[in-house]
């Protein structure tokens, strides 16, 4: 292409052909290279050109952009609103604002357009500092009266959580653009201001798929599933987006058999799933422990990704079905999947060590000593899922060696969760004082978890004094719950301690803790008498 065209420096012949022919980075550089041998540097409409293919037109040319953007001597407007446009909508978008700076830097003043492009860039970074300094330039530069500025303006607002300005510019508006609409109910159902979320979408003129869904994924994100369903019932150009929106937002809020149910519908409606919506239904399945179904989805994907390039089977699918097939108990299917795997991230140990930790301890701990042994280097959460193995098996002095190794060698600084695995294993072993005296030393203040767990140990192994004391912590948290009292109670009852029932009973009433139909304050056991406290509906 560019061999045929070097006799003939005139650009406005070259350019409509050269264009249409450049599809990748390697016939940009080509063409870039041309336009240098060829004296075209200093047209600036030819490198506009040059700059919008590599900024928006070819994959994986926005960083030679980045590069052009740097050595062309001379910038206008229009070259530098191509670079901003591409990099703000990127990957990368934080790299806008710096862009912008280089730009002003070197004497280019900019447009309308220039700041719906860096302030769309604060607006996906949540960049409220900087984004306010930008609408400061939008006074000074005259565009505040500008309904595109204007429409980018209420975007960054409603999605940095600045609502009020947002919405007094969205009044202020002669004419809201849709993407200024979808802002305003995308913002309020963000911060969980759902209704008015719904009225601001009830006085959307034209509501798009966006808008949809946008609306049923802050409804189910607000847990207001009847208001979801019945926008998904009225929304009749459904796509998978919305499809997948009422799956994993099901999921999410704790109804995995009616995320199913609409999986269901969704196959009845003729729409395909892809890999989010696999990754749901495999979420879904692992909450219910329902291999089975689990099994025919695994077994869906594995004939649908061969014929079919939108199931691609990455990593994540391979580390759903782990964790669906451990949750499930399914242990020898979790490591087959494991073991079939041709790539393996971190997540595919700590999925499998955590997994295996409540069904096969000891598989549990044989797979981090794998781990170790091909030098995968383990993160937080794989100690938690070997502690936790540790606890589940008996395994104390293993505990304890892999609670000094993950800060000893890993120099991993044990969070809250590493303390209640540790007090857990203490606790299920009986080591009472050991367990009090690990949380007494113990970093980071102990939280209700910590102490329910102690709590827990003490009712199994009959420790009325420690329990009492752990029972206390909580209450000066503020953070007592039913389950605490029928524990100290029990602790109390198991001594025959009666009268301390009755006042531990008390105590529960005057409290006002919501108190679950069906439990009583003290454990049946069929060698004593028994109190029974039926709690009130």
């Amino acid at each position: 292409m560019i061999r045929k065209q070097t006799n003939d420096r005139t650009a406005t012949r070259h350019r409509p052909k050269l264009w249409q022919n450049c599809t990748s980075l390697r016939s940009l550089k080509q063409i870039h290279a041309f336009m240098i041998l060829n004296g075209l540097m200093s047209d600036l409409s030819v490198v506009g050109e040059l700059i919008y293919s590599a900024s928006l037109s070819i994959p994986g040319a926005l960083t030679y952009a980045h590069k052009l953007f740097d050595v062309i001597p001379k910038l206008d407007v229009s070259i530098c609103n191509h670079v901003l446009r591409g990099t703000s909508q990127s990957m990368k978008p934080a790299k806008t604002v710096a862009l912008y700076k280089e730009m002003e830097k070197r004497g280019v003043r900019p447009d309308r357009y220039t700041f719906t492009f860096v302030l769309k860039a604060c607006s996906r970074l949540e960049w409220r500092s900087n984004g306010f300094a930008f609408h400061g330039k939008v006074m000074r530069h005259g565009f505040a009266s500008n309904e595109y500025v204007k429409n980018a303006l209420i975007l960054f607002h409603a999605n940095c959580g600045d609502l009020e300005i947002a919405s007094e510019l969205f009044d202020d508006s002669a004419k809201a653009h849709k993407v200024a609409w979808s802002s305003m109910t995308s913002g309020y159902a963000k911060r969980g201001k759902i209704d008015e979320a719904i009225k601001v979408f009830d006085e959307m003129p034209e509501k798009d798929q966006v808008a949809w869904n946008v609306m049923i994924t802050g409804c189910l994100k607000c847990r207001k599933m009847e208001k979801a369903r019945e926008l998904f019932d009225r929304f009749k150009e459904k796509d998978v987006v919305t499809w997948n929106a009422m799956i994993s937002g099901y999921v999410s809020c704790g109804f995995p058999k009616e995320a199913l149910s609409i999986f269901k519908e969704m196959r009845d409606a003729g729409e395909h799933p892809d890999v989010v919506t696999v990754l749901s239904l495999l979420s879904a399945c692992a909450d219910l422990g329902d291999s089975e179904t689990g099994r025919r989805i695994h077994l869906y994907v594995l004939e649908t990704a061969s014929v079919s390039r939108s199931m691609y089977i990455g990593t994540p699918v391979w580390n759903a079905l782990i964790d669906m097939y451990a949750k499930c108990g399914s242990i020898d299917s979790a490591i087959q999947v494991f073991r079939g795997m041709r790539e393996r991230d971190l997540s595919s140990w700590n999925t499998l060590i955590v997994g295996l930790a409540l069904h096969h301890a000891e598989g549990s701990i044989e797979m981090f000593e794998e781990m170790q042994r091909l030098r995968v280097w383990p993160n937080e959460v794989t100690f938690i899922g070997v502690i936790l193995a540790c606890s589940h098996s008996g395994k104390v002095n293993e505990g304890r060696e892999y609670f000094r190794l993950m800060k000893d060698v890993y120099k991993i600084e044990p969070n809250i969760k590493h303390y209640g695995c540790m007090v857990d294993m203490l606790g299920r072993a009986g080591l009472l004082d050991e367990a009090f005296m690990f949380v007494e030393s113990m970093g980071i203040e102990p939280n209700a978890i910590v102490w329910r767990t102690l709590l827990g140990a003490c009712r199994i192994y009959g420790n009325v004094e420690l329990g009492k004391y752990a029972n206390e912590k909580l209450l000066s948290m503020r953070k007592g719950e039913s389950g605490d009292y029928m524990l100290l109670s029990n602790i109390y009852a198991s001594t025959g301690e009666w009268e301390r029932v009755q006042k531990v009973r008390k105590m529960f009433d005057d409290t006002g803790v919501k108190k679950p139909s069906g439990y009583s304050l003290i454990e049946e056991d069929d060698d004593r008498l028994m109190m029974k406290y039926l709690l009130s509906s």
